[in-house]
């Protein structure tokens, strides 16, 4: 008995805190997600944007964030930053806000896993 009451007290606390680490907003903008990548099968597709993608580049998908808009976004295990330009709408995962091209998703983290803690704010709105 003691066990199931510890054990739900453990899943309530959890679950508190991955809700409020996906809601976090700072007062300067800055907010924290989970960030994925495209699969290579999206090269050469045209994004929401209408422009062809390209794991390669430096791109990211949000889906509120207008186009062309750059936002720095940092990996919140190994605390490396990259910048990506929005160019695409998504991911429609309910918690991730990003899903970064392959290219970004190197540059700060470990392609191995497909998700990643991260932390973002705007740089530049277009």
């Amino acid at each position: 008995m003691v066990k199931r009451v510890i054990l739900v007290i453990i899943m309530i606390v959890s679950t508190l805190g991955i809700y409020s680490f996906k809601n976090g907003a700072s007062e300067e903008g800055v907010k924290t997600s989970y960030a994925s990548y495209y699969h290579d099968k999206f090269n050469g597709r045209r994004t929401a944007s209408g422009e062809i993608f390209s794991n390669k580049k430096l791109t990211a998908a949000n889906k509120k964030l207008p186009f062309g808009t750059l936002v720095k976004v940092t990996n919140l295990r190994t605390h490396k930053s990259v910048v990506v330009r929005i160019n695409d709408r998504g991911p429609y995962h309910t918690s991730r806000a990003m899903d970064l091209s392959k290219a970004a998703f190197d540059e700060i983290g470990n392609l191995d896993r497909g998700v990643m803690p991260i932390e973002y704010e705007v740089v530049k709105e277009n």
